[in-house]
């Protein structure tokens, strides 16, 4: 089935009465977007981002607007009609809300859910790793295969920060450790760990969504809960999880941003053994010095230092 996609611009003022209007035409799943909105999220979700794209900033800039589809057949062009009438007599009585624009698209209907699987390919990493997507079939050359299906919430390992945290794992697991991963995502790292000879692991996020994911990624490379415990969680304020991850980790690894890292810093050593490692990525370029200084403020020394793309890695003890 074919779909017209429109999209409708719009004034600030005229979000709410442009919004109603289609309502009253019948036609709902409206998507907006707002400037005011993205602003407001980013202000007050500052610890889950460091860095903004400025294509993405300039594409938000002053833009007010509504985006819903309409079936591509004669009902949809009748529907498409009386909104433009609508929009018409709404326009004269109200020209604060300019400039009502309305432009469309022709879409193919899709399978939304699995199109983006054509563009994650396997993936070999350092010396030892391949990750392989759970459909696709790959010659491993005698590398460990690390199988993923992330789904659309969690990464594909394919970003930098993750890469990074990948060859790190992969010179420092050497067999029988105790992992900690910390912004688990979709359980790649510990998974990694535990796939190159870690004893046991154990994982958390503050997306709940992480520990069905990561258990099911953990089964597809034969793993299970014996080895592995995933749970979800604010680390930093959660004194239960705190109390229920415990102590003696040979290794705590954290693939965050900036500021969380910051915020752990001070507070993951009681997870470690004596002389355990902390792996931490995420970290923008800008923002790579400011964090290398905060953790040696807070007792750590920096083994090694991995950057790729403009993001950083640190290993310390």
């Amino acid at each position: 089935m074919k779909w017209l996609e429109l999209k409708l611009d719009t004034s600030p003022a005229g979000l709410d009465p442009v919004s109603q209007l289609l309502e009253e035409q019948g036609i709902t799943g409206l998507v907006i977007d707002d400037e005011g909105d993205f602003r407001d999220f980013l202000e007050h979700n500052h610890q889950y981002w460091d860095y903004v794209d400025e294509e993405l900033m300039q594409e938000k800039q002053g833009l007010c607007r509504i985006t819903f589809y309409l079936s591509d057949d004669p009902e949809g062009y009748h529907r498409l009609a009386q909104v433009r009438m609508a929009l018409s007599q709404l326009k004269a009585a109200h020209p604060e809300y300019a400039p009502l624009l309305l432009t469309m698209n022709n879409l193919e209907d899709a399978d939304w859910e699995n199109n983006w699987k054509q563009f994650y390919k396997p993936m070999e990493i350092g010396e030892r790793l391949i990750v392989v997507p759970e459909w696709e079939q790959a010659n491993t050359q005698g590398r460990i295969p690390l199988i993923l299906n992330p789904g659309l919430t969690f990464g594909t390992g394919s970003h930098a920060t993750t890469r990074l945290c990948l060859t790190a794992l992969e010179e420092t697991i050497h067999g029988g450790e105790r992992v900690l991963d910390l912004g688990c995502g979709s359980g790649i790292l510990s998974i990694a760990a535990l796939r190159l000879g870690a004893e046991h692991a154990f994982a958390c996020d503050i997306d709940e969504k992480c520990v069905e994911v990561a258990y099911e990624n953990a089964a597809l490379n034969g793993i299970d809960r014996s080895r592995y415990t995933v749970r979800w969680g604010d680390v930093l304020s959660d004194q239960q999880l705190k109390a229920e991850i415990g102590g003696g980790y040979d290794m705590v690894v954290a693939n965050i941003v900036a500021d969380v890292i910051i915020g752990l810093s001070g507070q993951v050593r009681p997870f470690l053994k004596e002389g355990g490692l902390f792996l931490c990525s995420g970290i923008i370029d800008d923002r790579a010095e400011e964090v290398a200084q905060r953790l040696r403020e807070a007792g750590w020394d920096i083994l090694r230092t991995r950057q790729s793309e403009g993001w950083f890695s640190y290993l310390c003890r």
